[in-house]
């Protein structure tokens, strides 16, 4: 009876699947695939994030609504009226009334901010409470400038009046000294050819050339603080304890000093930078195009770092299958692709884990957590996949160099691009070096 023979060559088959499970291309191939699929919930993530984003934004809003919105002063400003008329056929008059304007000469505004905080929920929003006194002086108005009749100048129903686009923010009583009238201002405009809301006042003007004034107001907002340069020459002296102002509008501060405690700026704006004249007739458009001011920035908030860790989720997954794939090639260690994926899915775990903490607890102190919990899980599930202490050693250190080089990177601002384009390219340097040890045709080590 004839036996068969053990030592027959493979079939096809058995040299194919021989050569599949230690191709290094198909191997790299493979983990190409599996990084690409893990980038879908970290698609999800992100979607997460800028959900939680957009609620915390409606909060804002809720908050804002109820406290005072984004604020931008207007004024003052002297408004006169004046008659115009047509005659028909029978020489019969009909008048219409006009509105003239005017603004000061000199307009100073100090004021001082005090930001507070308010909570919707879990969420947080900044407000604000400042204290404003504006001052300076008016000309006499003057008809002939805009060729309008004495006769039809109405300068015995002159008002003043100031543009307020969120009147719930005004908490105090809002008084002038307007030359030798002290009076108080109420609620609406007669027109709203400048602004169209706001307060407002009738006053006298006798013969005096010119008139000084003072203005007193106590307001509420939100987000941002502008003010309309309506002198001749406007000056704008702002003192704040928010430490982080982003001076926004037209004119950037002549001068600022920034502190951990708060902030100072200093505005002076001439008439000649702005696009609208001293006085006119009816309406003007495009007056508040001349504003600025600052806002209450929110440096690197927990939902910006959380999206801009979530952008760095590739560089993580990568980076640690591209170590996985050189322990596994150099140091002859099969790992199945169901394990690259569970190692895969414990990082992007990790940026849900920092968004969810951070809502509660601050950035800084849910990424810490965040990254140790992630490490060890990571490193506690590869240590019976390496079977080897050095390895595992090393996969700890690696993972808690590039959590660090990640959290490095989110913390700086201007600098961000430039550490992160070195740190990568340091990265790029070292596996380069560590491939060197590949023999890519073969696949294992020289």
């Amino acid at each position: 009876m004839e036996t068969p023979n053990t030592n027959s060559n493979p079939g096809v088959v058995e040299r194919f699947n021989l050569w599949l499970s230690g191709s290094v291309t198909v191997r790299v191939f493979s983990i190409t695939i599996l990084v690409l699929l893990l980038m879908i919930p970290n698609s999800m993530i992100r979607d997460i994030i800028r959900e939680r984003q957009l609620t915390s934004e409606e909060a804002i809003t809720e908050v804002s609504g109820k406290w005072g919105y984004a604020q931008t002063v207007i004024g003052p400003v002297v408004s006169v009226p004046y008659l115009t008329y047509t005659e028909d056929k029978e020489g019969k008059r009909t008048y219409t009334k006009h509105w003239s304007h005017f603004l000061p000469e000199d307009l100073l505004v100090q004021s001082d901010v005090a930001t507070n905080t308010r909570k919707r929920g879990i969420y947080e929003v900044v407000v604000y409470s400042s204290e404003m006194k504006l001052s300076g002086n008016f000309q006499r108005p003057d008809p002939a400038k805009l060729n309008i009749a004495p006769e039809f100048f109405l300068l015995n129903e002159a008002i003043i009046s100031m543009g307020i686009p969120d009147m719930r923010g005004i908490s105090e009583k809002v008084k002038l000294n307007f030359g030798d009238t002290i009076a108080e201002f109420g609620p609406g405009i007669p027109t709203s050819e400048v602004f169209d809301e706001g307060i407002s006042v009738q006053i006298p003007i006798d013969e005096k050339p010119t008139f000084d004034f003072s203005i007193d107001l106590a307001l509420r907002g939100s987000q941002m603080l502008n003010f309309v340069p309506l002198g001749r020459a406007t000056r704008v002296e702002l003192k704040s304890d928010w430490p982080h102002p982003s001076f926004s509008g037209s004119f950037l501060p002549d001068s600022h000093e920034i502190t951990d405690e708060g902030f100072t700026a200093t505005w002076k704006v001439l008439d000649l930078n702005r696009n609208f004249p001293q006085s006119w007739k009816g309406q003007r458009m495009g007056i508040n195009e001349s504003s600025f001011g600052f806002e209450l920035f929110m440096p690197n908030d927990h939902y910006q770092q959380s999206m801009r860790s979530a952008k760095y989720a590739i560089l993580f997954i990568s980076l640690t299958f591209m170590v996985f794939f050189f322990m596994e090639t150099i140091n002859k260690k099969r790992i199945h692709p169901i394990q690259y994926i569970l190692v895969g899915l414990a990082l992007s775990i990790f940026f849900v884990l920092i968004l969810s903490l951070s809502e509660f607890i601050g950035f800084n102190a849910a990424y810490a957590i965040g990254a140790v919990a992630t490490t060890l899980l990571i490193v506690i599930y590869s240590s019976s996949i390496l079977t080897s202490g050095k390895l595992t050693a090393f996969l700890f250190g690696l993972l808690t160099v590039m959590y660090g080089f990640i959290f490095t990177i989110l913390q700086l601002e201007d600098t961000a691009l430039l550490v992160g384009s070195i740190g990568l390219f340091i990265i790029l340097a070292t596996i380069m070096i560590w491939s060197r040890k590949v023999d890519w045709y073969a696949g294992v080590s020289k």
